[in-house]
């Protein structure tokens, strides 16, 4: 699978836009398919480099 962090960023920054326009349950939505897309990455990964940038985009 080739990581796609562009996908990833259309995604955060989604959900960034809808918590700003107070959209909340559409933002917590789009939350969850990027979390669901992080997942997959994380999974298909085992590449240093991957893993340092998939950090970027982990909540805790």
């Amino acid at each position: 699978m080739k990581n796609n962090y562009s996908e990833l960023n259309i995604l955060v920054q989604k959900v960034i836009d809808l918590a700003a326009s107070k959209k909340y349950s559409e933002a917590n939505h789009t939350l969850a398919e990027a979390g669901d897309l992080l997942d997959e990455i994380l999974d298909h990964s085992d590449d240093d480099a991957d893993l340092i940038e998939i950090s970027r985009y982990q909540v805790y």
